[in-house]
């Protein structure tokens, strides 16, 4: 669908500042979200399936080798810890699940044990499967899909004019093709950026047209949490009303994509976050992010219901990556697997029923890097250093 306004009313609403209008403005994208998608919703969670010392040089990212700041750092998750995560994200009230690894692209042995955890998830939990690895062929998106991945998300991050200040070790061109090979594969695609990285009014305006010229089936907004050691380290916090702002923009080029808002939501947002999701946010990732904390699935669930929105699961979950857009979506009721278990258990004796939730601690653990390379683009990236009195 074409954008609702053009990149001259855009470049109006961006230039809003008295709250009033800004809730004006929340009002009309409110209106459009409920046109196209009604009160159904979309939650995610996800996976920190490889995490840290990451060989490229985003400016945003702990994870990247040329940071000086601590991240999770393990190898590739075996299959069975994917699939415990996606159950506690199930547990959650979690609708799909992303498993998600660090750098341009996977080794084979790293591919295999991701394409043998979505054939786990698909197998035991109802949830929709996404996946995140960086860079791929269309023979990788096919094999992706028959393993039961159904949508792919690959970022552009921000405008192609900003792009270079970002990373200069991924090209913005790669990602298109990526993006390509993964439509061309019949995977949905998931496609969206970091606002306030240094981008100016009209390039946050341009990066939005990108998108909707791409025509990605979801869009998940970022906004920067700057992480000390990075070269947005040194970034304030995004205005929270500027931040619902261009929640609301973003859903009037982009109407009939469903939008989730996803790092750096508690940290900018605060205490708007319910208004930044009237703003037209089909859902959000609910629990933590890759490298910090989010909300609890109770505050997200909450949020929505407010708003007098529907976060049940269906039935079909897991065979339809996109049932919320689709006439009769509402049929059909949240799968019960432990209630189940219960009414047929034994009333008379002990119910013999284990529920295991992966365990962090387990798993992770923050490392200081060693040795912390220079930037290809000579920018700092160090930790500011403590001063006494």
């Amino acid at each position: 669908m074409p954008p609702l306004i053009t990149r001259e009313e855009a470049l109006e609403l961006g230039a809003l500042t008295d709250p009033k209008d800004i809730e004006a403005l929340v009002e009309r994208a409110w209106a459009a979200r409920v046109e196209h998608f009604g009160d159904s919703t979309d939650m995610c969670s996800l996976v920190n399936a490889k995490s840290g010392g990451c060989a490229e040089d985003c400016g945003f990212c702990a994870q990247s080798r040329f940071a000086e700041a601590e991240t999770p750092m393990h190898a590739m998750m075996e299959p069975e810890q994917i699939l415990e995560h996606a159950k506690a994200a199930e547990a959650a009230g979690a609708h799909r699940f992303c498993m998600v690894t660090q750098g341009q692209g996977l080794s084979k042995r790293d591919f295999d044990k991701l394409l043998e955890g979505a054939r786990l998830v698909s197998q035991n939990t109802n949830l929709k499967r996404c996946a995140s690895i960086g860079h791929m062929s269309v023979a990788r998106a096919t094999q992706l899909k028959e393993a039961g991945i159904q949508r792919v998300h690959h970022n552009v991050e921000t405008s192609r004019s900003y792009y270079d200040e970002v990373t200069t070790t991924v090209r913005y061109e790669g990602r298109l093709r990526t993006i390509d090979a993964v439509k061309q594969a019949g995977l949905e695609t998931c496609v969206g950026g970091i606002l306030n990285l240094g981008e100016t009014r009209e390039q946050r305006v341009e990066m939005a047209f990108e998108l909707a010229e791409i025509n990605p089936t979801s869009v998940p907004i970022n906004l920067l949490n700057p992480r000390a050691g990075t070269k947005f380290g040194d970034r304030e916090y995004m205005d929270p009303w500027e931040a619902v702002q261009w929640v609301a923009i973003f859903r009037l080029i982009l109407p009939d994509a469903l939008f989730r808002l996803c790092g750096g939501r508690t940290e900018n947002l605060g205490e708007l976050q319910p208004l930044a999701i009237k703003a037209g946010v089909n859902g959000v990732m609910m629990g933590n992010f890759l490298t910090t904390l989010g909300n609890t699935p109770e505050q997200d669930r909450e949020m929505f219901e407010d708003l007098g929105l529907n976060i049940e699961r269906q039935d079909d979950n897991g065979t339809n990556p996109r049932p919320d857009n689709r006439s009769g979506w509402l049929e059909g009721a949240t799968p019960d697997p432990v209630g189940a278990y219960l009414d047929a258990a034994t009333p008379a004796g002990p119910v013999d029923l284990e529920v295991r939730l992966w365990d962090p601690s387990a798993q992770l653990r923050f490392a200081k890097k060693r040795r912390v390379p220079p930037r290809p683009d000579g920018a700092p990236n160090r930790v500011p250093a403590q001063t006494g009195n």
